[in-house]
């Protein structure tokens, strides 16, 4: 794998996410007019693309509602602003265990199959939608990611059959390992496409050996990112550059531009925009990121 510096980076801003921040920011955006009126911002910040989860309008709840999909990407799109869209696919994956009864799922539970989690890739097809590469505990607790193999091989397919570039998210590196196996069975597509995901418990650390470790297993031709949460967002955005990779920051993974000072997603890109430039690189227009990544529009 090269691992020279990364001069021409892909920007993206994950806007919303699903975690519990609602309370915590009051720039996090909740509504489908919320967030498509970041993702402008994001944009006009520098942005390359936008990651996109959607919110239940009134509580604020992580939501795989397709209306709010739809009311998202046309606002967006509506709006003339040229960006990358990506959608997660990942939503439908929760499985909290029952302490009493294992088999019995405990309230949080939202699991679906894999298929299950596309039908707003299949109406919407967006540049670029996620595919998490496979199970982990996710913090502390009783939760479970579940994303297996069966599941992660129909999903691959039926992306691949959209035309959909998926964006293969990996959180350890045996997911690493799964994945580089739909890529050598033909269910990904050329550039495969990885997000390298890390500090989130428990899934790889943030550390730049594990992160150096990992660039070293990718596919040769390859295009990847990588991001790690809270505090370390902005060194990760040097972190990933200067392995060959490119970058992502944004609410989803981290609420604050300095120590106390609550951000907005445009300036989290601003920032990472001017680490970026400042180590001798730049950001990709968006037209310049679907070039790299051969998404529908410039193959």
């Amino acid at each position: 794998m090269n691992e020279t510096m990364n001069t021409d980076v892909i920007l993206t801003a994950a806007l919303t996410g699903a975690g519990d921040t609602v309370g915590k920011s009051e720039h996090v955006p909740v509504t489908p007019a919320q967030i498509a009126e970041s993702a402008v911002a994001a944009a006009e910040a520098g942005a390359s693309a936008v990651h996109i989860h959607v919110r239940d309008p009134e509580t604020g709840a992580p939501s795989r509602d397709n209306a709010l999909y739809r009311e998202v990407v046309e606002r967006i799109r509506e709006t003339g602003t040229d960006i990358v869209v990506n959608l997660t696919a990942g939503m439908g994956g929760d499985l909290v265990i029952g302490q009493d009864d294992p088999l019995d799922a405990a309230e949080g539970t939202d699991l679906v199959n894999g298929l299950d989690r596309l039908p707003h890739v299949e109406e919407l097809l967006p540049d670029i939608c996620t595919l998490d590469c496979g199970s982990v505990n996710f913090g502390d607790g009783s939760l479970v990611y579940v994303s297996t193999p069966d599941m992660l091989r129909a999903g691959a397919k039926r992306i691949q059959e959209l035309g959909v570039r998926p964006e293969l998210e990996i959180f350890d590196t045996g997911q690493l390992w799964f994945a580089k196996r739909m890529h050598a069975e033909g269910l990904i597509d050329d550039p495969a496409m990885f997000q390298l995901c890390t500090g989130i418990p428990y899934g790889a650390p943030a550390d730049p050996g594990v992160l150096q470790s990992m660039v070293n297993l990718l596919p040769e031709g390859s295009q990847w990112a990588s991001f790690a949460i809270g505090r370390m967002q902005m060194p990760w955005v040097a972190q990933s550059i200067l392995l060959g990779g490119h970058a992502r920051v944004g609410l989803e993974d981290n609420l604050y531009l300095s120590r106390g000072v609550k951000a907005t997603n445009a300036q989290l890109v601003e920032k990472a925009a001017g680490i970026i430039e400042s180590l001798g690189a730049r950001v990709c227009t968006p037209d310049e990121a679907r070039t790299k990544l051969k998404l529908r529009s410039a193959r």
